[in-house]
């Protein structure tokens, strides 16, 4: 039995400061870089929305990163030691199907309202301030509740592994993530998030290799099946099939995966976090970025639970494990502490600096996510944006690293937040997406049904707990019967409450075309200041014509493609809109349905070919997940990359005027003239040209 912590805390403070530190001057470093050598400049809109070109490849990955939380890698293996190798499957695919969906949600969002930079944007446009204050209360406590799950679950694994102060990491954890975000903005998202996700992949294809084929505590697949199977004889579980811990037919695994399905639609739909991601995402790259992504986000759950989840239950009654003779306790269980304990076990100190570091990725790079999802104002003026921007990151972890110590000194776990979320907020899913989709909808269904739900859902959580158990206690809102019967309430609800209003109040349907007013942000005043601060300081009118090539190339599009431009647009959009629906529908059910329930309703009992099959399976989907998010964004990106490292190279060795002549020769490859020409697309003729004529003037 290990005394003590696996890793002192100075391995604690290395980690969370050191690499937080590492992350944030590596993103100043590139910004700097990027706006040198591509000309991209750090505006209100390009801080919101990373210019609307995000290719897909960086979006696939940048949506594997922010929904590989805390609790994507510790609640995961929690469930696979729970109720056995279903226990990921059930996480897996329960939070899967809601990434895939949202894909149809971004591509009509684009549609309705190419200009905007936010959902709560739409809804204002729709149904006026009110409607907008609510859905705004809806977005903040989904940000909230997910960041604290992030830290709480952080804070647990870092105390766990090194003996650090929880609340110091509470503190430390989003340090550097508010630093590199406040310098790049989304674009410092998708960048961070690759780097995130390419450790998290190299870790967790060590885990995996380890328990099934390296280990010499187990080893390969025969070897977990064969103590899995004596398991259910000494240690079965209750309410699985002949208590086996190789079968999808789980009472609590179903449960759970009710729940999940549950409180996952509005930490998706319900996330600004995602919906920057889908505005930031050029028309082509929405439905392919967001399906592979949720493709390719699957296998890191389900593979995790399956090797780390099964091996802890597997090794706690051998003498190398970490509480022999004891197993876990239900608190550490509850905490999240599985994935640590069976990496330590397995691997030594060497297994806990791996999830040390595992953690502290999955943290930081869904964080910030979280703290770019603050909502802007867009007819303000860029400079204020962007101040009131970088001010609501700041504020939002001040607030979050206050909030996240009440909970822990209140004992408040990560496994209650992950399945209280949904009662919450759940109830906004439903008549958030109608505004997308429903003319008919109208303002009274929009505001009040999501209030309400949420509502029955609490009390219906608390009148359960209380008429089950006797009493709604911490323990008591924790068990499984309540918290699926909150979340099913706060989701479905609305189903009934908006048609009843609809018909109440009646409406005229919408008119989808006032969302097209939304506008961009006018770039012109930061665009010519930041270019005046580079070429003043040189005096050199030269270097001026990069920019006079906005105005030129923008005024060109405006004259002859933008109509061309804009109408292959919207017959792309209108395709991938039909197709993603279609797409949705089947991944919906082949999730959900037809893989998972045949086995759930026939109690299948794996075999031991099988057992090796699925484990097989998932780490050859793991190789597709590498591929995806490791090594196509490279490829997408080959191009800005060489770009980047001419120009860099260029500067060390003397030869800058070299960078100025390729500057000067091909404006169109600059990324803000690029997003000049996205702006034109969609503003009309005349503005386009009154705009074009202010920056010549400036320029001359």
């Amino acid at each position: 039995m290990l005394e003590g912590n696996p890793l002192p805390q100075s391995a604690g403070y290395a980690i969370v400061v050191g690499l937080g530190a590492v992350f944030a001057f590596g993103m100043i470093a590139v910004t700097a870089m990027l706006r040198r050598y591509q000309k991209e400049i750090i505006t209100a809109e390009e801080f919101a929305t990373a210019g609307r070109s995000v290719n897909t490849s960086l979006i696939a990955a940048a949506v594997v990163s922010s929904w590989t939380w805390a609790a994507t890698l510790l609640q995961s293996t929690t469930q696979a030691y729970k109720n056995g190798v279903s226990g990921g499957f059930w996480y897996a695919s329960g939070a899967c199907v809601q990434i895939i969906l949202f894909a149809t949600l971004a591509i009509k969002a684009k549609q309705i309202a190419p200009g905007a930079h936010t959902y709560l944007e739409i809804v204002r446009a729709r149904y006026g301030k009110t409607a907008h204050l609510v859905y705004t209360y809806f977005a903040f406590a989904t940000n909230i509740l997910v960041t604290a799950m992030l830290l709480a679950g952080g804070s647990a694994t870092v105390n766990f592994l090194t003996g650090m102060h929880p609340v110091a990491a509470i503190f430390l954890l989003p340090l550097g993530t508010v630093v590199y975000t406040l310098f790049g903005g989304i674009k410092a998202t998708f960048l961070t998030d690759y780097a995130h996700t390419v450790v998290i992949v190299i870790i967790i294809f060590v885990f995996a290799f380890s328990v099934y084929a390296a280990s010499p505590l187990l080893g390969s697949p025969s070897a977990v099946y064969d103590k899995l199977t004596e398991l259910a004889k000494t240690h079965p579980i209750e309410g699985n099939h002949k208590g086996s811990y190789l079968t999808f037919n789980s009472k609590s695994g179903g449960m759970f995966f009710l729940i999940n399905i549950s409180g996952n639609f509005p930490t998706v739909f319900m996330d600004q976090g995602y919906w920057n991601k889908a505005i930031a995402a050029s028309p082509a790259a929405s439905l392919p970025g967001y399906v592979l992504g949720g493709l390719a986000w699957f296998a890191i759950p389900c593979l995790i639970s399956t090797s780390m989840g099964l091996a802890c239950r597997c090794l706690e009654d051998s003498p190398s494990f970490m509480y022999y003779p004891n197993g876990l306790s239900a608190t550490q269980v509850a905490e999240g502490l599985v994935l640590p304990t069976a990496a330590y076990t397995l691997l030594g100190k060497g297994g806990a600096v791996a999830s040390l570091l595992l953690v502290f990725m999955a943290v930081t790079s869904a964080m910030s996510a979280e703290l770019i999802a603050g909502y802007i104002n867009p007819r303000a003026s860029g400079k204020k944006l962007i101040l009131v921007s970088h001010a609501s990151c700041i504020i939002f972890g001040l607030i979050m690293i206050g909030f996240s110590i009440g909970l822990h000194y209140g004992g408040v776990s990560m496994g209650f937040l992950y399945e209280l979320m949904g009662i919450i907020i759940a109830s906004a899913v439903i008549p958030a997406s109608l505004t997308m989709f429903w003319s008919r909808q109208n303002w009274a269904a929009a505001v009040i049904s999501p209030v309400l739900g949420s509502l029955v859902g609490i009390i219906s959580w608390l009148a359960s707990a209380k008429s089950m158990f006797g009493s709604a206690s911490y323990d008591n809102l924790f068990e499984d019967d309540p918290m699926l019967i909150g979340n099913l309430v706060s989701l479905l609800s609305p189903l009934i409450f908006v048609p009843v209003l609809t018909i109440c109040f009646k409406h005229e349907p919408f008119d989808w075309e006032i969302l097209k007013e939304i506008k961009r942000v006018d770039e012109t005043e930061e665009i010519m200041q930041s270019e005046g601060e580079v070429y003043d300081e040189k005096n050199d009118k030269e270097n001026l014509n990069p920019i006079t090539s906005v105005a030129t190339v923008g005024k060109q599009l405006a004259q002859s493609n933008k109509d061309k431009l804009l109408e292959e647009e919207t017959a792309h959009l209108a395709k991938s809109a039909k197709i993603g629906g279609y797409l949705c529908i089947f991944m919906a059910l082949a999730f959900l349905i037809v893989w998972p329930m045949p086995m759930y309703g026939s109690k299948y009992i794996f075999s031991k070919k099988f057992f090796t099959g699925w484990v097989t399976v998932l780490i050859i989907w793991l190789f597709f997940t590498c591929f995806m998010v490791c090594i196509y964004p490279l490829w997408e990106g080959r191009h800005g990359i060489y770009t980047t490292c001419r120009g860099l190279y260029w500067d060390l060795t003397g030869q800058t005027y070299k960078l100025r002549e390729w500057q000067n020769s091909h404006p169109e490859q600059l990324h803000v003239v690029q997003s000049q020409i996205s702006a034109a697309v969609h503003e009309g003729r005349e503005e386009n040209e009154d705009k074009i004529r202010h920056i010549d003037d400036e320029l001359k």
